[in-house]
């Protein structure tokens, strides 16, 4: 089904007939679309909480629209295009992602250290930083940084199903092998994502984040190194991260040399990366005054020190953005917590209050998931949208960024309503003990040191992987995730993807990626319903 918006002549008449991209607040999709995301934010709180994670929704969404396109109303007639699954997907999915990672998680740290006034004004502050992460990934996506081409793995995986559910065919039943294949892993408690993203990822970012991935695992039981307790992986991401903020600055500084035309569309799309990047400099900055005034931390630091605490949180908050969109856009993981977790060891290095440190790790904590998780969404768009041209891909960007708002929208209602009944019978997310926990142990220069030493070795890898391949930023992101299963996945992801480009002819390979979709979608559901049903019983 294709929806573009100016097609050539047809053979019968000879005039141009034009269509326009479904619209998110027309009123039957809007409705949808609320509805959606009203049980998107609900279900990533209650899973959050309960169990500690943020279960993917986005095919739930794409589900819900083609079942209601199916039944025999006029309502529901609409539905039943691929580009209105696509605006459903993206608001359960941002409702989701935005409910539990960017709000209902970072509130959980001021009430664990016993400063529940604070948790109002960081809910403000942490929202407006949610919404200008989505706005962000919308102005940054499909430029030198963040190329639209570049495997983002769960959008393949929600655009192969919608796909697949309306066409049929070949590439349907090729799905439903993946699919069948995800679950089948899922339920021997594998992490078959894992195997499907090294189907489809960067070959040299997979590699690196398998090895992280397996090396993390096995450290201590082959070398008798625990390297956590190390601090190695914190400090290979600082300065990996460093370095990937280092190379996107090149991008944005060569667009800018008089050198160079910016009539090209390369350079138009550098100029729109260094515009949303000074806008979403200032944006951060803006928001970190609002918090250090709605929280009363201007009474309790100098002002130097404030001044060193705004820059730095506004800093941090944007590397943290950019270091989980790299992550999610090559492996489909993001270590959003872990990085989150390396911003606040720093600040405590900086001699930071712990009240102040307590603001810190909120709002470093929540950027960064919407920003990854509406890459997902417009990659999935891009998918769907293929060969409509440019236009009627840029009107469904723009929609798709309206459903977000809206599934973003109705998170910030959804957790302002519901935490305190939350927090008041003690569930939090788990990794809001960790944090609390860290600020209130202190940290020491032997620490520091460790964080410098390592974050050597990680710069130098991600100056010789380079922008393309972000093998320091993948090396560590395995590093930091303890799934050794996941590692030795990926692993034989790559192996078998090496197999096919050796015995499977080129026109068939297209099959792979329809596969590998099958596997993350199959994988994903069934998490997310055994999730739900645990959810449900606690």
């Amino acid at each position: 089904m294709t929806h573009p918006l100016t097609t050539p002549a047809e053979e019968s008449g000879g005039a141009e007939v034009r269509y326009t991209h479904p619209r998110a607040l027309a009123p039957s999709n809007l409705i949808l679309v609320i509805l959606l995301s009203i049980f998107g934010a609900i279900v990533g709180i209650q899973m959050l909480a309960s169990l500690g994670i943020t279960p993917s929704t986005s095919l739930i969404g794409a589900l819900a629209a083609m079942s209601l396109s199916r039944l025999p109303l006029r309502l529901f007639k609409g539905f039943r295009s691929i580009h209105v699954q696509n605006l459903a997907q993206t608001s359960i999915s941002s409702a989701t992602f935005g409910a539990a990672n960017s709000l209902f998680l970072p509130i959980g740290i001021p009430w664990l250290f016993g400063l529940p006034e604070m948790v109002a004004p960081m809910l403000v502050g942490i929202s407006l930083a949610m919404l200008l992460d989505g706005w962000l990934l919308y102005r940054m996506y499909d430029t030198p940084a963040f190329p639209a081409s570049n495997p983002w793995p769960p959008g393949v995986a929600a655009a192969e199903a919608i796909r697949a559910g309306d066409k049929g065919g070949k590439q349907a039943w090729t799905l439903l092998v993946g699919l069948l294949t995800g679950a089948a892993g899922a339920l021997l408690h594998l992490p078959m994502s894992a195997f499907g993203v090294a189907l489809i990822g960067g070959f040299g970012a997979m590699a690196a984040f398998g090895v992280g991935l397996v090396i993390r695992g096995y450290s201590e039981a082959w070398f008798g190194l625990n390297i956590s307790a190390m601090y190695l992986p914190h400090g290979m991401m600082i300065g990996a991260g460093l370095v990937a903020l280092f190379q996107v600055s090149r991008i944005i500084f060569r667009q800018g040399s008089p050198r160079r035309s910016s009539t090209t569309a390369a350079d138009k799309d550098s100029a729109r990366l260094s515009k949303a990047m000074r806008l979403g400099a200032l944006g951060y900055l803006g928001i970190m005054i609002l918090l250090c005034i709605g929280t009363g931390l201007y009474t309790q630091m100098t002002p130097t020190m404030l001044l060193c605490f705004v820059l730095y949180g506004a800093f941090v908050a944007f590397v943290h953005e950019l270091i989980v969109g790299i992550a999610a856009m090559h492996s489909g993981w993001f270590p959003a917590f872990a990085v989150a977790l390396i911003t606040l060891l720093i600040g405590m290095l900086l001699g930071f209050p712990p009240v102040a440190l307590v603001v810190l790790a909120g709002f470093s904590t929540a950027t960064g998931p919407a920003f990854a998780d509406m890459g997902f969404d417009l990659k999935t768009g891009t998918i769907l949208r293929a060969g409509e041209g440019e236009a009627f891909d840029l009107a469904g960007r723009k929609e798709q960024l309206i459903a977000a708002m809206i599934g973003f929208a109705v998170a910030i209602v959804v957790v302002a309503l519901s935490y305190h009944l939350y927090f008041s019978r003690g569930e939090f997310a788990p990794i809001n003990a960790a944090y609390v926990a860290t600020i209130k142990a202190g940290i020491s220069t032997d620490v520091a040191w460790k964080l410098v030493m390592w974050a050597i070795p990680g710069a130098i890898l991600q100056f010789i992987g380079g922008s393309r391949q972000q093998l320091g930023v993948l090396f560590a992101t395995g590093l930091l995730i303890a799934s050794p299963l996941a590692g030795w996945l990926v692993l034989s992801g790559i192996l078998v993807r090496m197999l096919v480009n050796r015995f499977v002819a080129p026109a068939r390979r297209k099959g792979l990626e329809v596969f590998a979709g099958g596997v993350i979608a199959g994988d994903a559901l069934l998490s997310f319903f055994s999730s739900a049903i645990g959810a449900l019983r606690k």
